[in-house]
């Protein structure tokens, strides 16, 4: 993402504690007005009067209006931050001209209608005063706290070089200090009420939408979860990702936009300064045969919340994603789920390092030998199981266990981290939620439970096809949806031995285990994993499957589906052979 201005600072209080609760008294420097050097102006509980709001308003607007930005700011309660933000402003920005009046008291309503936040229940006294009450501010258990009176303003920022200008509706809270003065209090929405946290706000090159989508092999993307918003999504965050193109910058246009620097959320596009030329055709790593595929794989389950992807292990390009519902969240990237047995990849791949081997025994007793003990899924004991053959009955018991007496709690982690990619920051091109494998500390059963997927690991379909792509091709590809995208790379591949062994056992469940069944006809060059997560209150698992097969790699999750082999499975299998022997 290109880098804005970053005027999100954090402050003690926000605006919209102002509109609706009260908080602690705070302080800050000031001139005494004497050789006694600086005293503390604090904020008190009593509210400014109707004229002080009015004066504190009218003279930070002029300052800021004028360009004096370190008069504006010493008239806020937080003049650092302010200066910091205005400056921001003033360089990122660039208006050419900026206009502000005061437009007097308003409520808590308009507020919140102007931010898109519930409105607070408690309503404004007169002059559009809010009464102290409790808040989610750190310092809302302060008695009494400070009463700020919410004000209105409409700005009009010009830009040079074109007629356009921009209007809209500030707000900002006044409060009084302990030298009877009025101060504006400083939070991110008084430059912009959408405005918040961190975030930044700056003029960016803004493109049109593309005259059309076009798949890896330049035909027009099909597919219901392929939507026109994740599509301009995508194009956006591309745009802001790739390198430079100046072919591609002489048809931007500019806009004053706000960002999430993280790069993963979407922008909001405030205003647009000049209009981008229109849009060319704009590729994509998606395959539309896969994604057909896909598609078809989510409407089969009948309604049941899912999701599946297919990666290209050569290349991390995904092939195909698709949700069911189609038109609701893109929960194959967003979603956080505990992925259950498939996450005994990353577990065998840890073991394999510390030593152990396929054809080492490992025991499947009926239930782990922790504090508070885990079962297996079927009946019985297998004391003379080796590790392969625990991992082709998915038996939590064995990697429970043997995980406890090979690796160090720290291990799975790193592992999924510095191996898998699992924890560094993606961006593919579209918002999605990282997995997480906690460091379970000395607890042993969070430990146990991190081996087989349970407890606090969160995964969604994107980052277990990203497992099994690592597998495949012995090294982890960031996935991405548009080539030549940057890729995070992981701090080292797998060892040829130790994925050749995995290789071998997830072969070896594809062909007589616990996928056998699923992967019947599809076993060449192939490998799987079976997966069923447990939900605290819910008798029915989620199911996951994850599978290779040459060049692609498929991971799917149904919510309430059941084991992996039940739902997940046959939705993984089915795109498998769609994509036949590539």
């Amino acid at each position: 993402m290109r880098s804005g201005a970053k005027i999100g600072i954090i402050t003690g209080v926000s605006i919209a504690v102002l509109a609706g609760g009260g908080y602690g008294a705070y302080s800050l420097m000031s001139d005494s007005g004497g050789s006694g050097g600086k005293k503390p102006r604090t904020v008190v509980a009593e509210p400014p009067s109707a004229e002080q709001a009015a004066a504190g308003t009218k003279d930070f607007l002029a300052a800021w209006a004028a360009g004096d930005i370190a008069k504006a700011a010493s008239l806020t309660d937080d003049p650092a931050a302010a200066t910091a933000a205005l400056t921001a402003f003033r360089d990122q920005v660039k208006p050419s001209a900026l206009t502000l009046t005061p437009f007097g008291p308003t409520t808590q309503q308009v507020f919140a209608a102007a931010t898109g936040t519930p409105a607070p229940a408690a309503k404004p006294s007169a002059g559009a005063s809010a009464t102290p009450g409790a808040t989610d501010s750190p310092s809302a258990t302060a008695t009494p706290g400070p009463t700020g009176t919410l004000m209105s303003f409409k700005a009009r920022a010009e830009f040079a070089g074109t007629n356009r200008a921009w209007d809209y509706q500030g707000f900002l809270g006044v409060v009084k200090m302990s030298d009877n003065t009025p101060a504006v209090h400083w939070a991110p929405s008084v430059i912009h009420p959408h405005l918040s946290g961190n975030e930044t706000i700056a003029v960016q090159p803004v493109y049109s939408p593309p005259s059309t989508v076009v798949d890896r092999n330049g035909k027009p993307v099909q597919g219901a979860s392929l939507t026109p918003a994740l599509m301009n999504t995508l194009q956006e965050n591309a745009n802001k990702l790739l390198p430079p193109d100046p072919a591609k910058e002489q048809d931007a246009g500019s806009a004053v936009v706000i960002s999430d620097p993280t790069g993963k959320g979407a922008a909001d596009k405030l205003f647009t300064i000049v209009e981008p030329k229109p849009g060319k055709p704009f590729k994509v790593t998606i395959d539309n045969t896969l994604q057909a595929a896909a598609e078809k794989a989510m409407t089969d389950l009948g309604g049941k919340p899912a999701s599946i992807v297919a990666i290209e292990p050569s290349t991390g390009q995904v092939l195909a994603f698709a949700n069911s519902p189609s038109n609701g969240q893109n929960r194959a990237f967003t979603g956080l789920l505990a992925p259950g047995s498939t996450m005994k990849i990353v577990t065998s791949a840890a073991l394999l390092e510390a030593g152990v081997n396929p054809d080492t025994v490992v025991a499947c007793p009926e239930k782990s030998g922790n504090a508070h003990p885990i079962p297996n899924s079927f009946p019985g004991a297998f004391p003379n199981n080796t590790l392969q053959q625990d991992f082709m009955m998915s038996c939590n018991t064995a990697f429970i266990n043997q995980g406890l007496a090979s690796l160090k709690p720290t291990s799975l982690a790193g592992e999924a981290k510095d191996v898998f990619g699992i924890g560094l920051e993606w961006k593919t091109g579209l918002p999605n939620a990282d997995g997480r494998v906690p460091d379970p500390g000395t607890n042993k059963d969070e430990q146990s439970m991190n081996y087989i997927g349970q407890g606090k690991v969160q995964m969604n379909p994107l980052a277990i096809a990203s497992v099994t792509a690592t597998v495949q091709s012995g090294e982890f590809k960031q996935p991405i949806l548009v080539a030549e995208l940057p890729q995070q790379k992981a701090a080292r591949p797998l060892s040829p031995d130790v994925a050749g062994k995995l290789k071998t056992m997830m072969a070896a469940t594809a062909t007589g285990g616990t996928a056998k069944e699923v992967m019947a006809g599809i076993t060449d060059n192939a490998g799987a994993k079976t997966g069923s997560a447990e939900v605290a209150g819910v008798d029915v698992t989620n199911s996951w499957f994850t599978a290779y097969r040459g060049n692609i790699a498929v991971a799917a999750e149904v919510q309430g589906g059941g084991h992996g082999v039940d739902a997940a499975g046959p939705a993984v299998a089915s795109v498998l052979k769609a994509a036949g022997g590539r």
